[in-house]
C-alpha cells in the first residue's frame, strides 16, 4: 500500500469514527426548543465551515479577509428569501423552496460574488487587502438594508419555525430526531463531513499545491506555469462558498437572515479566531476552531451571567493564552508535540540498543 492510500485510508477511518460518535451525541441529546447542546454543536459546525472557506483563501493561498462575514450574510439571505418569497422572472415561477432545495442556489451565488471581489483584490495584498474585505464587511448591512425587504420593512427576513422544520422523510426514517433542532444538528454536521474531505481533496490536488505555491513565492510560482490571477480569484471563490453555505446553515439556526453592521463584523473576527485557533493551513484545524470559539464564548459568559461586560475581556484572555500556549493553533501544537514524542522514543531506543563501552583497568 502506497503512502497516499494509507492517508486515504486514514482519513476514511478518523471521519467514520467521528461520524459515529458525532452523530451518536446527537442521538442522545434532549431536543428541547431553544439553545440545547445539540443547537451548540451545530453552531460551531457551521462556524467550522466558513473558518474552513477562509482557511483555503488565508490559510493555503496567504490572502487575509476579515469581511467573510458579508459571504456569510449572503448565504443567509439567499436561503431565507429563497424560502420564504416568490419570484416570477420570464414567466418561470420558484421560491418558497425547502432549506436542502436553496443550497444550489446559495453556493452559486456566494461562489460568483466571491470571483467578483476576488478580481479587485489581484492588486493589492496584505494588510491592504484586509482593508478592502474589512470594507466589504462594512458596506454588506448598507447594501442589504437598501435592497433588501423583510419582515415590517426592514432588512430582517424572519422565518417561522414552520418552514425551518424537518422534512416528512426525515421523520419517517428518524422519528426520534424530529425535533428541529436535531434537523439543524444534521444538516450542519453532514455538511461539515463534506467541507472537511472538500478540503483535504483540495489540499492535495495540483490547484491545492498551486495555492500553496502562490502562498509562499509568487515569482517563482509564477516561474513554474502557475498562473497568478486565475489561482487566487478560484481562492476567492471557494472561500466565499463554504462561508455562504456556513450563512445558509445559521438559517436553520436563528430563524432569520439580518444585516446588523455589529453581527457581520463580529462573524468575520469569530471566523478567523476560529481559524487561529485550529491551526491554518489544516485540514481538520478550522472545525476544531469553530467549537473553541462557541465553547470558550460558552463558559465565559456562564462563568459571570450577571456582568456581561466581563465575559468578553474573559473570552479575549482566554484566546491570548491559548494562542500562547499553542502558536500554531491546536493541530499545529498537536503536530509538534507527536514529533517531540517520535525524537524522544528514536533517543531512547538508540540509547538503549547501544552497547555499553567496558571500562579499561
Amino acid at each position: 500500500m502506497t503512502r497516499s492510500q494509507q492517508r486515504l485510508l486514514g482519513l476514511a477511518a478518523s471521519v467514520a469514527v467521528v461520524a459515529v460518535l458525532i452523530v451518536f451525541f446527537g442521538w442522545i441529546f434532549p431536543t428541547n426548543y431553544g439553545a440545547t447542546d445539540t443547537r451548540l454543536v451545530a453552531q460551531a459546525f457551521y462556524i467550522g465551515i466558513a473558518a474552513m472557506g477562509l482557511n483555503i483563501l488565508t490559510g493555503y493561498n496567504g490572502q487575509v479577509s476579515i469581511g467573510h462575514g458579508a459571504f456569510f450574510g449572503v448565504g443567509a439571505y439567499t436561503t431565507a428569501l429563497l424560502m420564504d418569497h416568490e419570484y416570477t422572472y420570464f414567466g418561470i415561477t420558484f421560491g418558497h423552496m425547502s432549506f436542502i432545495a436553496t443550497l444550489l442556489p446559495c453556493a452559486i451565488v456566494t461562489f460568483v460574488i466571491g470571483a467578483l471581489v476576488g478580481f479587485p483584490a489581484l492588486r493589492v495584498k496584505g494588510l491592504y487587502l484586509a482593508l478592502v474585505t474589512l470594507g466589504l464587511a462594512v458596506i454588506f448591512p448598507d447594501l442589504a438594508t437598501r435592497f433588501v425587504k423583510g419582515t415590517g420593512g426592514t432588512s430582517l427576513v424572519a422565518l417561522p419555525p414552520t418552514e425551518l422544520a424537518a422534512p416528512s422523510w426525515f421523520t419517517q426514517h428518524f422519528p426520534s430526531l424530529s425535533a428541529q433542532d436535531q434537523w439543524a444538528y444534521t444538516m450542519c454536521f453532514s455538511l461539515a463531513i463534506i467541507g472537511v474531505i472538500g478540503v483535504w481533496v483540495i489540499a492535495r490536488s495540483r490547484f491545492g499545491r498551486s495555492l500553496i505555491a502562490v502562498r509562499d513565492h509568487e515569482a517563482a510560482a509564477s516561474s513554474v506555469g502557475i498562473d497568478l490571477a486565475r489561482t487566487k480569484v478560484l481562492a476567492f471563490a471557494l472561500s466565499a462558498m463554504y462561508a455562504g453555505i456556513a450563512g445558509s446553515l445559521s438559517v436553520l439556526i436563528v430563524f432569520n437572515a439580518s444585516a446588523d453592521k455589529v453581527e457581520t463584523f463580529q462573524n468575520s473576527i469569530e471566523f478567523l479566531v476560529a481559524l487561529v485557533i485550529g491551526g491554518t493551513a489544516t485540514v481538520i484545524g478550522p472545525l476544531i476552531g469553530g467549537f473553541a470559539v462557541v465553547y470558550i464564548d460558552k463558559w465565559t459568559s456562564d462563568a459571570f451571567p450577571s456582568k456581561p461586560v466581563v465575559s468578553p475581556a474573559t473570552f479575549g484572555i482566554a484566546l491570548i493564552l491559548l494562542m500562547y500556549v499553542l502558536p500554531d493553533g491546536v493541530v499545529g501544537g498537536a503536530r509538534r508535540l507527536s514529533v517531540w514524542g517520535r525524537r524522544t522514543l528514536r533517543s531512547r531506543s538508540t540509547h538503549l540498543s547501544t552497547p555499553a563501552t567496558p571500562v579499561s583497568t
